[in-house]
């Protein structure tokens, strides 16, 4: 079964390390920090779960899938949260979106109880 596992966790990972690459090349490209931050937070999240799973495909161990997945769990979390973070930082200091960006909803007054 190692046979199997060893390739699959070795394309994981260099498939893992080609997402950061895309991150890099969205952070030359993209055109206002919202995309940006939308590129480098998918990085964050999806990346470092094929780099990580990858790396204990190629040597599995009891122990190591428990750190996976805490180490999943805690990425995809914070990932998320990071990326709204750094988004509604861009939002509340001024930046301008890029033209024909619809921000209609950012218009609407807030909501009590929301």
């Amino acid at each position: 079964m190692t046979g199997f596992l060893d390739p699959l966790g070795q394309a994981m990972a260099v498939l893992g390390g080609l997402v950061f690459v895309a991150a890099g090349v969205g952070l030359l490209r993209l055109r206002d920090p919202y995309m940006r931050t939308s590129a480098v937070a998918t990085a964050a999240g999806v990346g470092v779960v094929l780099v990580v799973g990858g790396s204990v495909l190629t040597s599995p161990a009891d122990s190591d899938l428990v750190k996976l997945a805490v180490a999943v769990v805690l990425q995809l979390a914070t990932s998320a949260v990071g990326g709204m973070t750094l988004a509604r930082a861009a939002v509340l200091s001024g930046h301008d979106f890029a033209d024909g960006t619809d921000t209609s909803a950012l218009d609407q007054p807030e909501r009590s109880g929301d």
